[in-house]
């Protein structure tokens, strides 16, 4: 029997050192030259480059890769560890080389793109040369890909695409738009004439395909094969959002103590009011159920498959949204003033909130989706009584045991006198 919730002590030496770099490398980089790792300066890249050399020396970089795919093949359940330490600081992702939506793009052309493909693409998405975005989401039919109506059509050597696109993250500063049509996955450089994007929103971008033509050689994967090459995408991920979303939520529960120990109210700290004392407790209880969670479905999918452990992807989804909501909210009302300003991470992080249950399916869809599968484990009760139902299963257990009464009619005078206890009791 294996029971285990330790980490190997060779592993665990490599989570220190993420945790020291990011602390004492990364972190520094971002406050000083933010947005640096996406810089275009030969002097900010060159700073980013000596950070990302330093993390391909300890062999991480690509981290979320499968072996077979070229990466460390580290798995989901190290994988989380180690995004439970890069979540915290927000270029640390970039600086490792699995920042989204780069991962799963990435990992859609490793696993289906061809070797022309891979050269063209991959390769230079890897190093950081090519950025990319995932164009997913539609205006009416939100990421319901059975309502999604962008659709490509073959013409000749070329195939064009229309439709429209909303919430397309990071798409107007992308080289490569992954384009999810009815009839297929499509990689379409931004400058392709026709892609039209829209002034607002600024960073989660509509985008209009009009006449959009690519060559033939732009499918990425088999013709209506998107739902597949999706599931791929967005199974694994989701782990991985959910455990930087802990790390979010440990730093916000980390400030909320350390403010709790700092401040005064009514003539002591406000550590020991209730009612804070009551915020603490239910952050704390709430990141650790959520990170068990968490742990427990990477663990499955690494010993079965992100089919099998659908449902607890799906149940990790919308409470990495909740938990993210109450315990900011906690943290923010314990700071006071100061939480709703941008002076520390928390009004942010606040805010970013909703769009976790919102992004990549909203919370009820995920929910309809754990109770759907969850309900395919039982079967309606025959008869008026479910299968609880005391007094049947007491009559059950009673002739159960009417052989051994008849062997020992002592034993029957005890189990009577037991019952009329039962019925007097009510």
């Amino acid at each position: 029997m294996a029971w285990d919730f330790s980490t190997e002590p060779e592993f665990q030496e490599k989570l220190d050192w993420v945790e020291r770099f990011c602390r004492e490398q990364v972190e520094p980089l971002e406050l000083v030259f933010p947005y640096a790792v996406r810089a275009r300066d030969p002097k900010l890249k060159a700073l980013v480059k000596e950070l990302q050399d330093q993390v391909k020396e300890q062999g991480l970089w690509a981290l979320f890769l499968d072996e077979d795919l070229g990466g460390p093949g580290f798995g989901q359940l190290k994988l989380g560890l180690l995004n439970e330490i890069l979540g915290r600081y927000g270029s640390a992702p970039q600086i490792f080389g699995a920042g989204a939506p780069d991962t799963g793009n990435i990992e859609m052309l490793a696993a289906y793109g061809t070797d022309a493909q891979k050269e063209r693409w991959l390769t230079p998405m890897l190093n950081q040369e090519l950025w990319s975005a995932y164009s997913m989401t539609e205006p009416q039919s939100g990421s319901d890909p059975n309502l999604f109506t962008t659709h490509a059509v073959k013409d000749g050597d070329e195939w064009v695409i229309n439709g429209e696109k909303w919430f397309t993250s990071a798409g107007r500063v992308a080289d490569l738009l992954f384009v999810m049509c009815t009839n297929g996955m499509f990689v379409v450089p931004r400058k392709t004439p026709g892609v039209e994007i829209m002034p607002e929103p600024r960073n989660h971008n509509h985008i209009i395909y009009n006449d959009v033509r690519i060559p033939a050689d732009h499918l990425l994967g088999p013709e209506d094969g998107a739902k597949v090459l999706a599931q791929r995408r967005l199974g694994g991920g989701r782990i991985h959002h959910a455990m930087r979303t802990i790390s979010q939520c440990k730093l916000a529960f980390d400030m909320m103590c350390e403010r709790a120990l700092s401040r005064e109210s009514h003539g002591k700290i406000i550590g020991d009011h209730q009612m804070v004392q009551e915020k603490i407790a239910d952050s704390y209880a709430s990141i650790r159920m959520l990170r068990l969670l968490v742990l427990e479905t990477a663990w499955k999918i690494d010993n079965t498959s992100t089919q099998e452990a659908r449902t607890d992807i799906a149940a990790v989804k919308f409470t990495m949204a909740k938990v993210l909501r109450e315990v900011s909210f906690n943290a923010l009302h314990i700071l006071g003033s100061l939480g709703t300003t941008n002076l520390t991470p928390l009004q942010a992080m606040y805010a970013t909130a909703p769009t976790m249950g919102i992004a990549d399916g909203v919370d009820e869809v995920h929910k309809a989706t754990v109770a759907r599968n969850v309900l395919k484990g039982y079967r309606p009760h025959e008869g008026n009584w479910p299968t609880e139902y005391l007094p049947a299963k007491r009559q059950a257990a009673w002739e159960a045991f009417e052989p051994r009464f008849v062997e020992d009619p002592q034993l029957r005078e005890m189990a009577e006198g037991y019952a009329a206890y039962i019925a007097k009791k009510g």
